[in-house]
């Protein structure tokens, strides 16, 4: 009794004083990322940490064990933003600096080889990157003067070269703009917006994930429809989808579990995600996409096979479902979805064979659970 109390003391004693008492503890999450298999996030204090699967050294600790609550990649605390590819993963350094870790099969690393790579990587020496994003094979990235780099898989012209090169293990300029405002990589595919609000996309459109009407694929960036007020795209296996400026949604290509939010087939052109205007921000990854709307609530479709649209069940959706948990916009969808909350705490759920939802086990969940970290 008399130990019971005391541990109760000492418990009440670190509340008090805003010590951490167990193994782990919640963290503002500023950043996050989802590949196949792995999860990174960056919380508040720059720091980078990763958890899953780890088979190609994706999780940047400098093995390629896996894990299932989150370890620190490498010990800076300057990173900016992160992003994942399917077995690889890219971070942006503060000082504007590329990393990238992970497969590198196909040169998606960018550091001139085709070597794995279990701790970050440097990609060149620039200091003028802004974003990242990484896909299956191929890595793409816009720097501070809007020109627009991409690297890795080219096999069906995702890296909008123009070229026959198989891949490039560095980074190539895609054309001569200079006014490129983000990017976004599928499994072959590319898209990205450009600061007048115009869409473009290229590489594999065998499913009409180009969104050009047409299905082929295109080795160089082709215009999206007319319209100049697209504010954000992301891309999918085989599907893309993007939002507006007027807060639409908008999804085309593949459809086969629902991913395009509608219950039709295969889209070569934008298709309108039912009539509300209130979106936010949307993310997609392989079968299944989530966005959010102006009150913050998210909502998922497609693909449910292991609870990713986190609505208790694993039943496919070919509609917007909510999820029943709010989202802030750097929220990011794989097989499992982990999205950051007002107050900056992580949750996770869907596919977990890896440990890529960080509860310590290999369950699948379907509903949100929060992430915590060492202390």
């Amino acid at each position: 009794m008399i130990l019971r109390r005391i541990v109760i003391l000492l418990a009440l004693v670190a509340s008090f004083l805003g010590v951490v008492t167990g193994p782990a503890a919640a963290a503002p999450v500023t950043d996050v990322a989802a590949g196949y298999l792995h999860t990174c996030a960056i919380p508040s204090d720059g720091s980078l940490w990763c958890w899953g699967g780890n088979g190609s050294g994706q999780l940047g600790d400098g093995t390629t064990t896996a894990r299932t609550s989150p370890v620190r990649a490498g010990t800076a605390t300057t990173w900016k933003a992160v992003d994942a590819g399917t077995s690889h993963t890219c971070a942006v350094g503060t000082d504007g600096s590329l990393w990238c870790w992970g497969s590198n099969r196909r040169g998606q690393l960018g550091d001139g080889t085709t070597t794995n790579r279990t701790s970050p990587t440097r990609v060149g020496a620039a200091t003028t990157w802004a974003t990242v994003s990484a896909g299956d094979a191929h890595t793409c990235g816009v720097r501070t003067d809007g020109s627009l780099w991409c690297w890795g898989f080219n096999r069906l012209g995702q890296l909008g070269t123009g070229g026959a090169d198989y891949y490039s293990a560095t980074p190539v300029r895609v054309g001569t703009a200079g006014t490129w405002a983000s990017v976004a990589t599928g499994y072959a595919h590319t898209c990205a917006t450009r600061t007048d609000g115009t869409l473009w996309c290229w590489g594999d459109g065998s499913a009409g994930q180009l969104g050009q009407g047409a299905v082929a694929y295109s080795t160089t960036p082709g215009q999206v429809g007319t319209a100049t007020t697209w504010s954000q795209v992301t891309t999918g296996y085989a599907f893309t989808c993007a939002v507006r400026s007027d807060q639409t949604l908008w999804c085309w290509g593949e459809n086969g579990y629902g991913q395009l939010g509608a219950n039709v087939t295969f889209q070569r052109s934008p298709l309108q995600i039912g009539s509300g205007a209130a979106w936010t921000a949307v993310d997609a990854s392989f079968d299944t996409a989530c966005a959010t709307r102006a009150d913050s609530t998210l909502w998922c479709w497609g693909n449910n096979m292991a609870g990713q649209i986190g609505d208790g069940t694993t039943t496919n959706r070919y509609a917007p479902t909510a999820t029943g948990t709010t989202a802030t916009r750097s929220f990011v969808v794989a097989y499992h979805v982990c999205a950051p909350r007002a107050d900056d705490s992580l949750w996770c759920w869907g596919y977990n064979a890896a440990g890529q939802l960080a509860d310590g086990t290999t369950t699948n969940r379907t509903a949100p659970a929060q992430v915590t970290f060492p202390a």
